[in-house]
């Protein structure tokens, strides 16, 4: 697992056109290079790991060390994705505010237009949005949700919370093939925002019988659950106090869970309505019932190619950009007529100036 604690600044405005321009032309000659020497399944691998995105986007000019990063260069990274997709079986979804919400169905669309199974991947794209924001309470709000997939239901997601307080981000990085249970221990990665002290994480292993307390509880009748949660005696030292509960909504979710059914930890949090107060309530009330306590334990822990946008190290270098571009482009395009010649030799410069046999 590659964590980070990159800090990670709200930074306003948006990335000029003729840069971003430019985001989108490198992007799809990186992406391309990725699928002509590799395979799709190693690019959703790159995407998932939150050091070489962060390399990834300083290549591309952006803010070294701003939340823009993340958001942009998606963006691009997206972009990139949409122009080859007919002829890679490789898809992107999502982006910020309202375009993440529009995921599923776009997800749907492009199901449709090339004949795969959507589902699997709109409940991957929905449950690592709910955990992030809800499973691990550490403030920071998601805004922004990318999931890049395969025609054969692989996946990779790349999503970005803000805690408004102290205007910082945190950027977190799933990968299908390592997901083996959405509500445990499910990241590639996590960057950004420092180490919280109050954070409850019910995605830690720690927090397992913590869970199945939940998990009880929400399979008793709701009228027994409410009498209990009447009794309790909310110890003031946790994270969410007495008076922050709101017993109407619990009785809600108690009511859907009966009616529904529940096997796992993941099926309560496809219950419409269990937001983080929701868990937190929940979660406290397991621990008094059942002595089993959650983890708080804080799960987190190259721009000098062409500069950047806000000028550091240097301004964004538009010529060496533009030849850079150029130059991946025509080496792809030799590539794939046969002549490997000079994808060898970008491939010794990464190992030269990157470091190891898969430095590209």
């Amino acid at each position: 697992m590659r964590t980070g604690y990159a800090d990670l600044p709200l930074h306003g405005g948006k990335a000029p056109r003729w840069l971003f321009d430019r985001m989108v032309k490198l992007s799809t000659v990186i992406v391309e290079a990725l699928l002509t020497e590799y395979s799709k399944e190693e690019f959703l691998k790159r995407m998932s790991d939150p050091v070489w995105f962060q390399s990834l986007g300083n290549v591309l000019g952006f803010d070294w060390h701003s939340s823009g990063l993340s958001t942009v260069t998606a963006g691009a990274i997206k972009e990139a994705v949409r122009k080859i997709s007919k002829t890679t079986g490789l898809f992107a979804a999502g982006g910020k505010g309202k375009y993440a919400l529009k995921t599923p169905d776009t997800i749907i669309n492009y199901a449709e237009k090339y004949s795969f199974n959507p589902l699997p991947l709109i409940k991957a794209s929905k449950l690592s949005a709910k955990v992030d924001n809800s499973c691990i309470q550490d403030g920071f709000s998601i805004y922004h949700h990318t999931i890049f997939f395969t025609d054969s239901g692989k996946w990779s997601v790349v999503q970005q919370g803000l805690k408004s307080i102290n205007k910082r981000a945190r950027r977190y990085h799933w990968l299908s093939e390592k997901v083996v249970d959405f509500a445990e221990e499910p990241h590639t990665g996590i960057d950004g925002g420092g180490k919280g002290k109050k954070v409850l994480n019910l995605t830690s292993k720690k927090s397992n019988k913590n869970k199945s307390g939940i998990l009880e509880i929400l399979k008793q009748k709701p009228e027994k659950f409410e009498k209990e949660i009447i009794k309790l005696t909310m110890p003031s030292h946790h994270i969410i106090e007495i008076s922050d509960i709101l017993f109407k909504n619990l009785k809600k979710i108690s009511l859907k869970a009966y009616s529904s059914e529940i096997n796992d930890f993941t099926d309560i949090l496809n219950i419409k309505g269990t937001g983080p107060k929701t868990l937190r309530a929940l979660s406290l009330t397991a621990a008094v019932i059942y002595g089993a306590k959650p983890s708080f334990e804080d799960p987190v822990i190259f721009s000098y190619a062409h500069g950047g946008k806000d000028g550091t190290p240097y301004p964004v270098d538009r010529t060496g950009y533009d030849k850079t571009i150029e130059i991946i482009g025509k080496a792809i395009k030799k590539s794939k007529l046969g002549n490997r010649e000079k994808m060898e030799v970008l491939r010794k410069l990464s190992n030269k100036f990157i470091g190891g046999k898969d430095g590209l």
